[in-house]
């Protein structure tokens, strides 16, 4: 199934978005020849997922030369010596959120979309559907439901839609940002099986560059408003430039943080438990952590070294929506001044049970109650609390940040918690969390012109602006460059050191490290918690 690969041109090529006064990138030279494979890294914000729409023809706004707040373009951007938008077909784009490209309820209808958008007459699509979807691996009946895929073969199902277009290149935004490693490591082998395929050209953008060096020819270092600082071999940027990589916000291969690197002061080792049957030994012997405990444990652990118990889940049963049961027999304390990371595959209710505990979700059996020191008289039940009484002792981060979203500018939106809760110092606040979080620049802007990294801050911003003691989060660090990334685990940890307790649904195996995290682990078997070793990571 090879194709015509792609050639890809920038000259001087920079583009502002409408109402913004500072432009997203600028100055770009690059030359991407017919067949090349090249990886793009570079800070949070330096457009890097900019220049990926502009080449797939998909950025939102038109340019109009008498309207100062419109987006504005500077040089020129060619597929094939033609503008992107005239050959959209040559170039199939697949973004970091997998659910963004599933637009279908089955999975061949969801392959063929594309194609039949094209005009690819009807006798050629599903010939096309099928090998597309063996190309990536994607072992499945034509008419599953896209619902029940996970994020990696949500992923896989992108991918073999782009294919079946047949482009010239394929363009990747941090796509693997989301996934958990079994997910990586699929959307990686498909990758390389969609190339090897077809020949086209490749651009992708991932901050964890190791993910792509053995698929990529080039590696090009994009600087914020300053265009191509560095161009060529992997092996030869990483010798010649790796300061300027790791401070550009490049995770260089061998540069993860240390366990613990993110909290102060004394700590006790993170552990991590099954909620059932675990042995107590003597000093060093393996224990399970506060956080995982049996009824007949509850009271022995509250109050341990951790700190105090905030949330009691108790046989806690999970599900999306009334019929689409998700998880069952839980059981998890969480605690002040402690981190709790939740982790597991894709698909097996994570997130669920984030907004379960965080009190957005109603448990579908089981409980989940708030003691007293979280509680403060407004009754053991979060789901049943007011959005105000929630805010003030829970704060949810989302995995899609732009949901919610609610003002006008950046520091309007840092602003709107602590005010509605009444705080006397909300100028100092957001003052500290634009600085803290990079956003200073931005202060202004409109949260939905921002990037996704930069979103991301700006709602794990908002949530810890209002100060609950508890906090939930997911996958806060997704769409971080390694300074960025280091800028919120640390704020994390200092929240942690303050007594907040700090709930991360995650697949990022460092920040569960620099935190110094407990850990639930999900498995299939029920979506129960499941024991790991945490120095060698190996089930027992």
């Amino acid at each position: 199934m090879t194709t015509a690969a792609a050639r890809i041109t920038f000259s001087d090529w920079g583009w502002r978005y409408a109402e913004r006064d500072a432009w997203a990138v600028r100055g770009v030279d690059l030359t991407v020849e017919p067949g090349e494979r090249v990886a793009i890294v570079g800070p949070s914000g330096a457009g890097k997922s900019t220049l990926l729409r502009a080449v797939a023809g998909v950025l939102p706004d038109e340019p109009d030369p008498d309207d100062d707040t419109a987006a504005a373009v500077q040089g020129t951007v060619l597929v094939d010596g033609a503008e992107p938008r005239a050959v959209r077909g040559r170039v199939g784009l697949v973004m970091q959120d997998p659910e963004a490209h599933t637009v279908m309820s089955r999975v061949g209808d969801d392959v063929a979309f594309g194609c039949e958008n094209a005009g690819v007459p009807r006798d050629e699509i599903w010939p096309r559907v099928r090998s597309a979807l063996d190309v990536v691996g994607l072992d499945l009946a034509l008419d599953r439901s896209t619902t029940r895929l996970s994020g990696g073969q949500r992923q896989r199902l992108a991918l073999a839609g782009v294919l079946a277009m047949r482009p010239g290149a394929l363009v990747l935004d941090e796509p693997c940002a989301n996934l958990d490693p079994s997910g990586v490591v699929q959307v990686h082998d498909a990758v390389r099986a969609l190339l090897d395929e077809t020949g086209c050209s490749l651009l992708v953008v991932e901050h964890r560059i190791g993910t792509w060096l053995d698929l990529v020819d080039r590696l090009v270092l994009l600087e914020p408003a300053g265009g191509v600082v560095a161009d060529g071999a992997p092996a030869e940027v990483l010798a010649a430039h790796g300061p300027a990589l790791t401070a550009a916000g490049v995770w260089v291969p061998g540069s993860e943080p240390a366990r613990g690197s993110a909290r102060r002061g004394p700590r006790t080792p993170a552990r991590t438990g099954e909620m059932h049957g675990v042995e107590r030994g003597g000093p060093g012997a393996f224990r399970p952590f506060a956080e995982l405990v049996t009824e007949a444990g509850a009271e022995q652990l509250a109050g341990s070294e951790s700190g105090g118990v905030l949330l009691e889940a108790r046989g806690l049963g999970t599900a999306r929506g009334k019929r689409q049961r998700v998880g069952t027999g839980i059981d998890l304390d969480v605690r002040a001044g402690r981190v709790l990371a939740v982790t597991g595959p894709n698909g097996i209710g994570k997130s669920t049970l984030g907004l379960t505990l965080a009190g957005l979700l109603r448990p579908a059996d089981g409980a989940l109650r708030a003691t007293p020191a979280l509680a403060d008289g407004t009754g053991d039940v979060p789901a049943a609390w007011t959005s105000r009484q929630l805010a003030a002792r829970i704060g949810t981060v989302f995995q899609d940040p732009e949901h919610q979203f609610v003002a006008r500018t950046v520091r309007e939106e840092l602003a709107v918690g602590p005010r509605a809760l009444g705080a006397e110092d909300v100028d100092e606040r957001v003052d500290e969390l634009l600085d803290a979080f990079g956003l200073a620049h931005l202060a202004d802007a409109n949260p939905f012109t921002l990037s996704g990294g930069e979103q991301r801050r700006l709602a794990i911003g908002t949530v810890i602006a209002s100060r609950p003691p508890v906090v939930v989060l997911d996958e806060p660090t997704s769409g971080q460059d390694r300074a960025t990334w280091q800028a919120v685990v640390d704020r994390l940890g200092e929240l942690a050191d303050t007594g907040t307790a700090i709930v991360a649904v995650t697949h990022d195996r460092d920040l569960v490290r620099a935190l110094d995290a407990d850990e639930v682990v999900l498995g299939a078997a029920g979506a129960r918690p499941v024991l790991r070793d945490p120095a060698t990571g190996v089930r027992r």
